[in-house]
């Protein structure tokens, strides 16, 4: 039997390696492309300009290998941000723009300012924030919540974990009730 703490490490898992999953293969292809131009230029364009001797060599493998990267993270935030920028409603061309700025003041804003993950409510279509319970235009219950405090709770769950109140004698459409069996 897992524990509490081996679950919320397995759920904290699950949700990073779903997330990986957003980054499409072109960005991963890029990234490598620019890993690899970084190290042409510091390894054979570089020293073919220098007149005098270059620094020692554990700082210029340290300095390209930081340099490609940071060049390859650029690479995969942005594909990373082509993908889950439409997930959350927000235009995916505008944030890669500003994900680009230097100095990586763009990755703070993206992730300061992304909007919650929105989905489609099954009911009308409408377009439903996922921390929603109900749908805000047909009151479809879109998500499993309890019946006493309205706070979130998982289909499994028999108590609620913020008040203790049964779940069992709240009216769950059957629909969600499907995923706790």
């Amino acid at each position: 039997m897992r524990t509490t703490s081996q679950l919320r490490d397995f759920e904290s898992n699950a949700s990073v390696s779903s997330e990986m999953k957003l980054i499409p293969a072109w960005s991963v292809a890029l990234a490598f492309v620019a890993f690899a131009a970084v190290q042409y230029f510091f390894w054979v364009i570089l020293p073919a300009q220098r007149h005098h001797p270059g620094p020692p060599l554990g700082l210029q493998v340290y300095l390209s290998i930081s340099a490609g990267a940071l060049a390859s993270l650029y690479a995969l935030m942005a594909g990373y941000v082509s993908r889950d920028a439409p997930r959350r409603a927000m235009s995916s061309l505008l944030w890669i723009i500003v994900v680009l700025m230097p100095g990586g003041i763009g990755f703070v804003l993206y992730f300061l300012l992304r909007m919650p993950a929105v989905s489609r409510c099954p009911a009308c279509e409408t377009m439903v924030q996922t921390d929603f319970h109900f749908c805000p235009q047909c009151a479809y219950q879109v998500s499993a919540s309890c019946g006493k405090c309205y706070r979130t709770v998982s289909s499994t769950d028999l108590f609620c974990v913020h008040c203790g109140h049964d779940l069992a004698t709240d009216n769950m459409p059957a629909r969600l009730r499907a995923f706790s069996s």
